[in-house]
């Protein structure tokens, strides 16, 4: 038996080598969890790590506190400004589509003589929701810039769905393994777990938002620890009361990330860097739980579905879904190509173990190979398919403010960015000789790949990026006088439009990364 130190050495040469090979799948296209997830594999009993892990409950417990600090996560990124012009269809595709997929699956899958038509809604249940990490990292990588509605849309469905699919899941393994239950047993189960899913989680969110401007820590580094516990709390309280925990987390992560509360960036970096070792200890631990050596008995299965899935099931229901929105065609056809599969069907494949299901293994494989080639296939031509069907943007190079900015109870300011376009009557004039409102100030200015403290005989220059502090009382007045519309800044978590990280990089007042962003006087 291995000592403790053994075990920490492992994995922290698994996670070692996780970050570096995250930094070579970006450079080379190849995303990142499926180098983790190979990672897990090559370190497990086929491999040559020979790590003797086949433990289906551990993973599920792995994988669902994994997934529960993502999608809290997933939610704290997410701006509801974005998301109201597609919140219907983004509810209509995380609901009616995720059902569709699994019927037209379990339909399907009869012919190919190896699935019976229940073990086929079964398998379609499982992988019918696209993955929130597996979106959320795809989307935020390098290089692609989706328009704001599909982007939104995209990442709203992939935090959505997965109750639908866990419901799903659990509702028809009980129909194979249990007794006979009535179709209105499903029914009541269904508007049981989304409506105390969604109560649950605004309500407790709300309470967290009260408490953490309250309670005056001692210690800066105690808010962290409370989030931490919390969040745990809001998906436990809920999946006791018999509400589904995931909705309710993610919905708790969209309603904090749209209010205002002490350390709220900080925290905000601090959960993104929480959720980037939950998807890396995640995905390892389900490579671990991977025999390569099964994988070839279900291949042929295995890609037939995929083909199915990706090519028909996920393009029907999503054209179905959304057949009453004013999408256009090729931007339908994306959003059903970056239906990508990820850590929730393999999760959900561990479900049958643990239910005692014949085929359980045999499942689990099946799934890990749908997944693996959805993540293969549509996650490496993304970039690809939003250049040819047109439907990506250009948006402009941004660099990373140098500021952290808390403010107090009775400070009234913000940091606020304001964009000069073309035109804008301020271009060409200092900032000494510009009327701007009392208790204003421009703190920085983005120009050219560099960034200015300004003086008052700074001149401003189309296409500047100003960063003003001010209050709320003057955002119209500074509107008028800039010709522009204002942004929030969330410092240290810089979003563009498309609440994206855009050739972020970081940089302080006595270096210069790559020669990047410089900061200057001026």
């Amino acid at each position: 038996m291995l000592s403790v130190e053994q075990y920490l050495i492992i994995f922290s040469i698994l996670l070692l080598f996780a970050v570096l090979a995250s930094k070579a799948s970006s450079k080379f296209g190849i995303p990142s969890l499926i180098i983790f997830l190979c990672i897990g594999m090559l370190a497990g009993s086929d491999g040559p790590g020979g790590i003797n892990f086949d433990n289906a409950t551990l993973t599920q417990y792995v994988g669902i506190v994994a997934l529960i600090y993502i999608l809290f996560s997933g939610g704290l990124d997410t701006n509801v400004q974005l998301i109201k012009p597609i919140l219907k269809h983004g509810i209509i595709l995380s609901t009616i589509g995720v059902i569709l997929t699994c019927l037209f699956l379990g339909l399907f899958l009869p012919y190919t003589g190896q699935i019976t038509f229940k073990e086929g809604l079964l398998l379609g249940a499982i992988v019918s929701s696209t993955d929130a990490a597996a979106v959320f990292m795809i989307l935020r990588s390098k290089g692609i810039h989706l328009k704001p509605n599909l982007r939104s849309i995209l990442e709203f469905e992939s935090g959505a769905n997965d109750p639908m699919a866990v419901f799903l899941t659990i509702a028809i393994l009980e129909l194979i393994t249990a007794a006979p239950q009535p179709w209105y047993h499903f029914v009541v189960m269904f508007v049981k777990q989304m409506g105390i899913g969604l109560l649950a989680g605004l309500l407790m969110a709300f309470i967290f938002y009260r408490v953490i401007n309250q309670i005056r820590l001692e210690f800066d580094g105690l808010y962290p620890v409370l989030s931490l516990a919390y969040i745990i709390l809001i998906y436990a309280a809920t999946q006791m009361v018999g509400g589904s925990g995931f909705l309710a987390v993610y919905l708790a992560g969209v309603y904090l990330g749209n209010k205002k509360f002490i350390h709220k960036k900080s925290l905000i970096l601090f959960h993104d860097g929480l959720a980037w070792l939950m998807q890396i200890v995640m995905f390892i631990t389900l490579g671990l739980m991977v025999f390569p050596s099964r994988l070839p008995s279900v291949a042929a299965t295995g890609l037939i579905v995929s083909a199915f899935l990706i090519l028909v099931a996920r393009p029907m229901a999503v054209f179905i879904s959304l057949i009453f929105s004013k999408m256009n065609f090729k931007e339908k056809l994306t959003i059903s190509w970056i239906g990508l599969r990820g850590s929730v069907p393999i999760i959900l494949a561990t479900y049958p173990y643990t239910a005692g299901y014949s085929k359980a293994d045999t499942f689990f494989h099946l799934v890990f190979f749908i997944v693996f080639t959805s993540v293969v296939l549509q996650g490496t031509t993304i970039s690809f398919i939003a250049k040819l069907l047109k439907v990506n943007i250009n948006p402009r190079k941004r660099i990373r403010f140098p500021i952290e900015y808390v403010p107090k109870d009775d400070m009234k300011g913000d940091l606020f960015e304001f964009e000069l376009s073309k035109g804008s009557p301020v271009c060409g004039r200092a900032i000494v000789d510009i009327d701007l409102p009392a208790n204003t100030l421009i703190v920085l200015v983005q120009r050219e790949g560099r960034i200015i403290v300004p003086r008052g005989t700074t001149v401003l220059s189309e296409d500047d990026l100003l960063l003003l502090l001010a209050d709320k009382e003057s955002l119209k007045s500074l509107g008028k006088i800039f010709n522009s519309d204002f942004d929030t800044v969330t410092i240290g978590n810089h979003k563009d439009a498309n609440n994206n990280e855009d050739n972020v990089y970081p940089i302080s007042a006595n270096d210069n990364v790559n020669n990047k962003a410089k900061i200057v006087n001026e």
